[in-house]
């Protein structure tokens, strides 16, 4: 039933006992955010109330900010009830839970509560509020009328009280230390690393993860073509790269804007995660961050993440922050051209992260039971059932693109090995070949193409009739449809392939996986065509056995005559 909303004002706990079957305990607790951002921050305290029928949760979007379209989003996707602006106004609230402290938060009425909607408090923004003061730390937004906005401030450390008390004592005195909900997220889900690697598609790879928080000395505003410089600089069987945005830069550009601008990047094999829960998943699987002077890595290095610094200086970084801490103290990237220099020695400064978050994020494990307990106490009610529990990051649901064509430098190293590293076509300089999957990739890669290839197993619709190629088949018509085609190839499985040169006769690839401290691994099939295709070009002959390397990891390879079987093998 829908709850009845008037206008006036109403008793502080009418609308709790008019959605909560009437009940005498019955409190409303209204989540007041401005910008998608404070909103994922306050999803992260809901484990607080969970279990408790006593409390009705409602939304309101808060009126005033650029970056609120977003807001509305993610409230219609988790299912919360919104009470609009103006409405809310006039009603009484039990408790208003806030995580920014801009905005008219004076002109709800109840007590109202106030939560980080970041890590450290190192950013400032120019011709805003007072000059140099941190952002959510603000003597100009924590008082009304004299008087501080909040009933109580909840910090993540007792420097951030000591932080406050020097801009604002009056606020200080209402402040307490509770812990970070985000972190305790990132903290119950480190055992999840391996899951979530495995939906991301990372395989043994290294997943390096680029995060840009918003306005204009931001990395993707100062450095926009960053990830694709990366990914030319990367081989794609080595190294998986994910770009973390601020919520605020989604609002700003539109998902198809963003979309289009990193097109190419995406095409490549770019993550780009969901603003909610995935960005903090991406961090629990990365193997190092690279950042500007977002608050986000402070949650990377928390986790004991290697970190390597892309910001370029401004006027937005407090001196002497955590943040600014812990970029003095990791290497910068000065070009994609230094990013292995930089990741060598990011993983030599392992433990510096979490020196530097020991002054960020106290109470660890135990910041949803302190703020549960300070915020019943303000509701006046006895907590119910367990413990609150932090929910766990989710596994992300979508993996990145698979490239579907490659820029190749394969090349036959002494007797036995053969080294292959595969890039984005249009990276620059131009490699040995250009490997590409017919029917998936653009005809003009096709046309370009030294290696096609097909993956088996795909299906057509249903009809009068199935018609399918043989593996023979398609290869025969690959090379004559193709003149500048010198070898075409079929995945079969995990481990084989049949491919044929021009010259040659139909060959039978198998590729061993590897166990590596207790784990297989496999790698990509078409990857190891590209090694054929280098071998047979030095060494025709219808055997052979090398090694092909790929990524960090070399794997066992063979040639033989392919089978009359495996030529009518059907598509």
């Amino acid at each position: 039933m829908q709850p009845s909303v008037t206008s006036g004002n109403e008793p502080v706990q009418g609308l709790a006992q008019a959605t909560s079957d009437n009940r005498p305990t019955g409190r409303t607790v209204l989540f007041a955010a401005r910008s998608a951002t404070a909103l994922h921050r306050l999803l992260d305290v809901l484990p607080v109330f969970a279990g408790d029928d006593r409390i009705a949760r409602r939304f309101t979007l808060v009126p005033g900010s650029a970056f609120d379209v977003d807001a509305l989003a993610a409230v219609e996707r988790a299912g919360g009830r919104m009470v609009p602006w103006e409405r809310a106004r006039g009603l009484g609230f039990d408790l208003i839970l806030a995580a920014s402290p801009k905005g008219r938060l004076e002109l709800l009425a109840g007590q109202r509560v106030l939560l980080p909607h970041g890590a450290g408090f190192g950013k400032t923004l120019p011709g805003e509020g007072t000059p140099g003061a941190p952002s959510g730390l603000d003597p100009e937004f924590l008082l009304a009328d004299g008087e501080p906005l909040a009933a109580l401030h909840a910090l993540a450390h007792p420097q951030q009280v000591d932080q406050l008390a020097v801009s604002s004592p009056h606020a200080a005195a209402r402040a307490v230390v509770v812990g970070d909900p985000t972190l305790e997220r990132l903290l119950a889900s480190v055992g999840r690393r391996d899951d979530i690697r495995a939906a991301l598609g990372t395989g043994a790879r290294r997943l390096l993860v680029l995060t840009s928080t918003w306005g204009p000395e931001s990395l993707l505003r100062r450095r926009p073509g960053l990830a694709a410089e990366l990914l030319a600089q990367l081989p794609f069987d080595g190294y998986q790269l994910a770009l973390v945005l601020h919520p605020n830069e989604r609002s700003r550009l539109g998902s198809f804007d963003l979309a289009q601008s990193l097109a190419p990047a995406l095409d490549a094999g770019l993550l780009l995660p969901g603003p909610h829960a995935e960005w903090a998943s991406l961090l629990v699987a990365a193997d190092a961050v690279i950042t500007d002077h977002g608050s986000t890595a402070l949650y990377a290095a928390a986790l004991d993440r290697p970190v390597i610094a892309a910001y370029e200086g401004g006027d937005e970084l407090i001196r002497d922050s955590p943040m600014a801490r812990l970029l003095a103290a990791s290497p910068r990237l000065t070009s994609a051209a230094r990013l292995a220099e930089a990741l060598e020695e990011a993983s030599a400064a392992r433990g510096v992260g979490p020196a530097v978050t020991a002054t960020v994020f106290a109470e660890r494990g135990r910041a949803l039971e302190r703020l549960r307990a300070e915020l019943y106490a303000l509701l006046g009610l006895e907590p119910v059932g367990p413990p609150p529990a932090p929910e766990p990051l989710p596994v992300p649901r979508h993996a990145a693109r698979q490239p579907v064509a490659c820029a190749v430098n394969a090349e036959v190293v002494g007797d036995a090995l053969v080294t292959v590293e595969r890039f984005p076509p249009w990276r620059e300089p131009p490699a040995r070949m250009l490997a590409a999957e017919r029917g998936a990739a653009s005809e003009r890669q096709a046309q370009s193409a030294g290696l096609l290839y097909r993956r088996a197993g795909s299906m057509a619709p249903a009809g009068p009739h199935r018609v399918a190629w043989t593996a023979a088949g398609w290869i025969d018509e690959t090379l004559r449809a193709y003149p500048g085609c010198a070898t075409a190839g079929v995945v079969l499985s995990a481990t084989s392939a049949l491919l044929r040169t021009r010259v040659g006769a139909l060959l039978r690839l198998e590729l061993a996986p590897l166990t590596v401290e207790g784990r297989v691994i496999h790698t990509d099939p078409a990857a190891a065509l590209c090694a054929a295709h280098a071998w047979l070009a030095r060494q025709p002959g219808p055997r052979a056995a090398f090694t092909t390397r790929l990524g960090h990891h070399t794997f066992p390879t063979t040639l033989a005559p392919a089978s009359p079987n495996d030529a009518e093998l059907p598509l």
